[in-house]
């Protein structure tokens, strides 16, 4: 057979590639920095001529015309699993072209097929090989289930998306339609930690043994973390995200991946973000498996690797070690994502800790993220039978098996200074102490 024939045949221009959107189809596209950029770019100039069009998408990197203006109420709608900045925005603004999907992300995509099994996927892809073999580059969360089950399969075909290993094949055959489009990949820049950040990621530094297999969240806590282990040794890698801050620690010799119980010798993740370097770092690489965020992410699969160390972050903790940390009250800020998926594997671990980090306050020290009750409306992220390891800048308090009473002495310990007493007075008056 000769694939590039194929490729050829299915090969169509990006305005015939939209042409194809019919009212009321459903679409799913890939997340984070494999947004397909030309479809999401463009999607709104077929409006006058499609109704009730749903996109599927997690994380957007960018701002499109499609669910950021009125106008297109009614015609679009930006259902998204992970609300990113853009996607705040829009909902903030009232508009009606946006909503969040409720989901723990090992089984997001699973449980879209059984609701609404996609008409369309539209994706990113590396460039085809002489097989007539492309990847799905840097995420495959749900993208490649979504290849085996919508009805129509579009790819655009990126001469920089990197090529990578692990369950990122496609194949030619599999595909209906291929778009060219070379647009830079999406960078997420190195996020430098505060002193405070930094007090934290020293507690959790200390609750780190060789030997860990470690999930390492986003933002400048992860990155202060990293940053303070550099006196362990043979620290391992199985997580949601890939990070900028893994291969700098890989590069030291602190994570060599021998250790691991499951894939020695592997990066595990499902995608990744971070800057060119990275995605450089990435591309052919066979030490760096990206598997389906359905397995990555199974807490099951997770608990199999010893040792495992669960770092993620949230907005509040009450005191009975209630987590919430996608929204602000009613107002949704970004998702469940892969946190409970995470935790719930760390702490099922032999060794194991899940751990949750925040700053102590917020608002520039003028309320306390450590409350009594979770702000109405507030969805839990980790439930309170869950918890293990909450940490502040003021130190750790591990919570699991822990009574009420117990739970209440142990987070206000870890409280801003500024919030003790009024807390205490508070958990009294509502029967926890």
């Amino acid at each position: 057979m000769n694939w590039k024939e194929q490729y050829e045949r299915k090969l169509l221009s990006l305005e015939d590639a939209i042409r194809l959107v019919k009212n009321n189809h459903k679409i799913v596209v890939s997340m984070a920095s494999m947004e397909p950029k030309g479809l999401l770019e463009n999607l709104h100039k077929i409006a006058d001529h499609v109704e009730g069009v749903s996109v599927t998408s997690c994380l957007n990197m960018r701002e499109y015309p499609f669910f950021l203006s009125p106008k297109y109420e009614g015609k679009f709608l930006n259902e998204s699993w992970f609300y990113s900045e853009p996607v705040r925005k829009a909902a903030g603004s009232g508009l009606k072209t946006v909503s969040y999907i409720p989901n723990n992300l090992h089984n997001a995509g699973t449980d879209r097929l059984v609701s609404n099994r996609p008409d369309v996927f539209w994706g990113v892809a590396s460039p085809m090989d002489k097989n007539g073999f492309m990847t799905l580059s840097l995420s495959n969360v749900y993208e490649r289930d979504m290849v085996e089950n919508a009805s129509m399969v579009i790819l655009e075909v990126n001469v920089k998306a990197p090529k990578t290993h692990g369950e990122t094949q496609v194949h030619i055959s599999e595909v209906d339609h291929i778009v060219e489009n070379d647009f830079d990949i999406p960078e997420l820049p190195v996020v430098e930690p505060s002193e405070t950040e930094k007090h934290i990621a020293g507690h959790i530094s200390a609750l780190i043994e060789d030997g860990s297999t470690l999930q390492i969240g986003i933002g400048g806590i992860p990155n202060a973390v990293a940053k303070l282990l550099e006196d362990k040794r043979d620290l391992g890698i199985h997580t949601e995200m890939f990070t900028e801050s893994m291969i700098e620690l890989f590069e030291k010799g602190i994570i060599t991946n021998r250790k691991k119980t499951l894939w020695p010798g592997k990066f595990i993740c499902a995608f990744a973000l971070g800057t060119k370097r990275m995605y450089e770092f990435m591309d052919d690489n066979p030490g760096v498996f990206i598997l389906r965020g359905r397995y990555v992410n199974d807490p099951y699969v997770i608990a199999q690797n010893e040792k495992m160390v669960s770092i993620n972050t949230a907005i509040t903790v009450d005191l009975t070690g209630q987590v919430c940390s996608e929204a602000i009250g009613t107002r949704h800020y970004s998702g469940t994502g892969g946190q409970l998926d995470t935790h719930r594997g760390a702490t099922m671990s032999k060794g194991g800790k899940g751990i949750i980090a925040l700053r102590s306050t917020a608002k520039k020290g003028t309320i306390s993220t450590i409350v009594p009750l979770l702000p109405l409306g507030s969805p839990v992220t980790v439930p309170r039978q869950d918890i293990d390891y909450v940490v502040t800048e003021y130190g750790v308090a591990h919570l699991r098996g822990l009574s009420a009473r117990q739970r209440v002495e142990a987070l206000i310990n870890i409280a801003h200074p500024d919030f003790r007493s009024e807390l205490k007075k508070e958990a009294s008056k509502i029967g926890l102490i």
